[in-house]
C-alpha cells in the first residue's frame, strides 16, 4: 500500500475533513447469505489463533529498533518523537513507522515508569492496534501492553479509547500509565460515574481516555439525543463553521474512533445479552400500590398449578387455571390491573421476583435500597435497575421503599454500540472458546499471544460430593493442608450468600481469612493483593476481570505458590479459567483444583434428571458438567443472536419514524 494511501486511511480513523466531526461506522444491513458466511468464517477463525510467527518477526525488529534508542539522551529522544509524529500525520500508519513507535515507547517507559515491555507485550500490543483480539494469559501484564497500541494510534492523531470493566481499574491504570503517555507527549484522561458533563467532555478530548463499557456507551446515547434525527456529516460541519449554537460543541465524545478493550469477552460476550437503556425518573408513587397488591397476588398462586418456572430461561408462564384465577379478582374500575394483559403480565413480573431473583445471589438489599450483581463480576451495580416494573417487585419483596419508574430516552444493545468503531481491538485472558461469534459479531480475529514464561500450574484431581456440606468439609480440609505448608488459598463461590455460609465455616474451624464479595467492592484491590501472603484464606465471589495481580512473598513460591479453589461451575468455562487463572502467573509456581457438589443450584438448573443421575457414577461426573455448560452457553448465544436480530429487525420497521436510539 503506498504511504498515501495510508495516510488517507489512518485520516478515516480520526475527526477531520474526511471522516466529519463524530467518526462512526454505520450500520450494514447484511444479506442471510452474508450472515452465513461470516459465521462459516468465524468457524474456521478458531483455527487460526495460534499463527504468530508474524508477531515474532515484528517483535525482533523493535528490539532491532529499541537497541538505537538506548543511547540517546532525552532531548534526542524528544527530538525522535516529534519526527514520528510529522511522518505519522504525512504518511499514516505503515508498518515501519508503527515499529519506530512501539520502540519509542517501550524506551519512554522504561525512563519514566521503570517498566520495560516484553516480548509478549510487544506482540499483544501490535495485535490491537491492527483491530485483533490479543488473547494473553491472566498475569501477562495487558495492562502494559495496550499502551502500547493506544499511545501509537493517539500519536497519530486518533482518539482513543482505552475500555475496561470497572472504574477502579480506570482510575488505576490512567493514573499508573499517564506518566508514560505524558512523556510521549500525549494527553490522558479518565471517565467515572460521578463527573459531570464539562469533565467528561475535557476527558473525551484528551489523546487516550480510559473509561468503562458502561460510561462511554451511555455517553454515546446521550450524544445520540443531542444529534436526533438530523444525522448529516457535512452538516455538521457546517454548523461547526457558520452556527453559533452548534451541536458539534454540546457532544461528550468526539466519535468513535479507535477503541482497545480489556477483558473482551467479559464486555462484548457476557454484557451483551442486555440492551443498554438511557432512561430518567418519572413519578410513579400512584403505581406502588399497584405493584404491591401485584405482589399480594402471586404470593397466593401455587407453583405448577396455577404457574409453572422454566429455570433454564429464567421465565415464569401462568397456567389456564392460574388465569381463571387472576380473572376472578374482584378490583376497582380505575384499577390497572382491570386490563387483563397488564394484570398477567405484572404477576408474572412478580412470580419471577419470588421465585428466581434471589438476595445475596442477585442482589443485596444495602441501606434500604435493593442493588442488582452482576452475575459475571460479582460486583454491585447501584446504577442500574431492572425494567416493566420488575425493580419496584422486587423492592416490594424486601420491604424497601419503592423507586420511581423510569422513562425510556434511548436504547442500543453492546454488538450495535462497539461494531461502530473505526478499528477495535482488545484484550483477555479467555477468548478462543468464542472466537466465532467474536469474529462473526464484531469483525475480531483472536490472536493467542505466547507466555512470557513457562507456565508451572499445575491441576489437582476434580473431587465431586453428594450434598453441599460435605464439600465443604473437603475444602476446610484442603485448607487446612496446605496451610501447614505455608501456601495462601483463594477460593472462588458462586455468589455472596455461599460465601459468607463458607466464611462461618471457616470462622467455626477457627482459620483466619478475608471475604470478597459485593458488599466489600471498596476494599477490592487491598484484599486481591494480600491474598498472596503466607497461609492467607481468601474468599471471594467470580474473580472474572479483577485486573490485580497478587504478588506471592518469596516463601509462598518456595512452597509450592498460590492455591486456587472453584467450589461451583460457571456458566462458562471462560470464567473458571479466570478463576484458575489466579495462581501461577508470570512463571510461579501454583496450582488449582475443583471441590463441587452433585446439589449445586448450577447443576440442579441446567442438567436434565437422567443426566443428574448417571452423574452419581464417578466416571460420569465430568461429562454431565460438560454438557450443562454446553447446554448454558448455547442458551445464552442464542440470547445474545436473537437480540441483535431483533434490533436490527426494529432499526429496518421504524426507519419511517427515526433512528432507533
Amino acid at each position: 500500500m503506498s504511504s498515501s494511501s495510508l495516510a488517507i486511511k489512518t485520516g478515516a480513523l480520526r475527526p477531520g475533513l474526511i471522516s466529519g466531526n463524530y467518526p462512526e461506522r454505520g450500520d450494514q444491513e447484511s444479506h442471510w447469505i452474508e450472515r452465513l458466511c461470516t459465521q462459516f468464517q468465524g468457524t474456521l477463525a478458531r483455527f487460526n489463533v495460534d499463527r504468530h510467527r508474524s508477531l515474532q518477526q515484528v517483535a525482533t525488529k523493535i528490539d532491532r529498533h529499541g537497541e538505537t534508542l538506548t543511547t540517546l539522551d532525552q532531548p534526542q529522544l524528544d527530538n525522535s518523537l516529534l519526527e514520528l509524529r510529522r511522518q505519522f500525520r504525512r504518511c499514516g500508519l505503515s508498518s515501519t513507522l508503527c515499529i519506530e513507535a512501539f520502540a519509542l515507547i517501550r524506551e519512554t517507559s522504561k525512563r519514566t515508569i521503570q517498566l520495560r515491555h516484553y516480548e509478549s507485550q510487544l506482540m499483544g500490543g501490535w495485535s490491537m492496534l491492527h483491530g485483533q483480539l490479543a488473547e494473553m494469559e491472566t498475569g501477562e501484564g495487558k495492562t502494559l501492553a495496550a499502551t502500547l497500541a493506544a499511545a501509537t494510534a493517539a500519536l497519530a492523531g486518533i482518539p482513543t479509547h482505552v475500555i475496561t470493566v470497572n472504574e477502579y481499574l480506570v482510575e488505576r491504570d490512567a493514573k499508573t500509565m499517564g506518566a508514560l503517555y505524558r512523556g510521549l507527549g500525549l494527553t490522558v484522561g479518565y471517565v467515572t460515574q460521578k463527573m459531570d458533563d464539562e469533565q467528561r467532555r475535557a476527558a473525551y478530548g484528551c489523546d487516550i481516555t480510559y473509561c468503562t463499557n458502561k460510561q462511554v456507551a451511555f455517553d454515546y446515547l446521550r450524544d445520540r439525543l443531542v444529534l436526533g434525527n438530523e444525522r448529516s456529516k457535512l452538516r455538521l460541519q457546517l454548523e461547526a463553521a457558520y452556527a453559533d449554537n452548534n451541536r458539534s460543541g454540546q457532544f461528550l465524545l468526539r466519535g468513535l474512533c479507535f477503541a482497545i478493550i480489556d477483558e473482551a469477552d467479559s464486555v462484548l460476550i457476557d454484557e451483551a445479552r442486555t440492551p443498554l437503556i438511557l432512561t430518567r425518573s418519572v413519578d410513579s408513587t400512584a403505581e406502588h400500590t399497584t405493584y404491591r397488591l401485584t405482589l399480594h397476588l402471586a404470593q397466593k398462586l401455587v407453583k405448577n398449578r396455577d404457574f409453572k418456572i422454566d429455570p433454564n430461561r429464567q421465565q415464569v408462564q401462568l397456567s389456564l387455571a392460574g388465569q381463571e384465577r387472576l380473572a376472578q379478582l374482584k378490583l376497582t374500575i380505575a384499577s390497572p390491573l382491570q386490563n387483563v394483559r397488564r394484570r398477567e403480565e405484572l404477576v408474572c413480573q412478580a412470580l419471577h421476583a419470588l421465585n428466581l431473583l434471589h438476595k445475596d445471589r442477585d442482589y443485596l438489599v444495602a441501606e434500604g435500597k435493593v442493588i442488582i450483581i452482576d452475575a459475571n463480576t460479582g460486583r454491585t451495580m447501584p446504577d442500574r435497575s431492572w425494567e416493566r416494573g420488575l425493580q419496584q417487585l422486587v423492592e416490594a419483596k424486601e420491604d424497601c421503599p419503592l423507586s420511581d419508574a423510569r422513562e425510556q430516552l434511548g436504547r442500543l444493545t453492546y454488538q450495535r454500540f462497539f461494531r461502530r468503531y473505526l478499528r477495535l481491538g482488545g484484550m483477555t485472558g479467555t477468548a478462543r472458546e468464542v472466537s466465532s461469534e467474536l469474529w462473526s459479531v464484531y469483525g475480531l480475529r483472536v490472536q493467542r499471544i505466547p507466555l512470557h514464561k513457562p507456565s508451572q500450574r499445575r491441576e489437582l484431581p476434580m473431587v465431586i460430593v453428594s450434598q453441599t456440606e460435605e464439600k465443604w468439609a473437603e475444602v476446610i480440609a484442603s485448607v487446612v493442608t496446605l496451610r501447614a505448608q505455608g501456601r495462601p488459598v483463594l477460593i472462588g463461590t458462586g455468589s455472596v450468600l455461599d460465601s459468607e455460609q463458607l466464611s462461618q465455616k471457616l470462622t467455626a474451624a477457627e482459620i483466619p481469612h478475608r471475604v470478597l464479595n459485593a458488599r466489600q467492592d471498596q476494599e477490592e484491590a487491598d484484599i486481591v493483593a494480600a491474598a498472596g501472603k503466607p497461609q492467607q484464606v481468601t474468599v471471594a465471589t467470580n474473580m472474572a476481570g479483577r485486573g490485580t495481580d497478587i504478588p506471592l512473598a518469596e516463601s509462598v513460591a518456595e512452597a509450592g505458590g498460590l492455591h486456587v479453589i472453584a467450589t461451583c461451575r460457571n456458566e462458562a468455562k471462560r470464567i473458571d479459567r479466570q478463576l484458575f487463572g489466579r495462581c501461577a502467573r508470570q512463571g510461579d509456581p501454583g496450582s488449582y483444583q475443583a471441590i463441587l457438589s452433585l446439589d449445586d443450584q448450577f447443576l440442579q438448573q441446567n442438567c436434565r434428571p437422567w443426566l443428574l443421575k448417571i452423574m452419581e457414577c464417578k466416571r460420569l461426573q465430568l461429562y454431565g458438567l460438560n454438557q450443562a455448560q454446553r447446554r448454558i452457553e448455547r442458551r445464552r448465544y442464542e440470547i445474545r443472536r436473537n437480540l441483535l436480530l431483533q434490533e436490527q429487525q426494529n432499526g429496518r420497521l421504524l426507519a419511517f419514524s427515526g433512528h432507533l436510539e
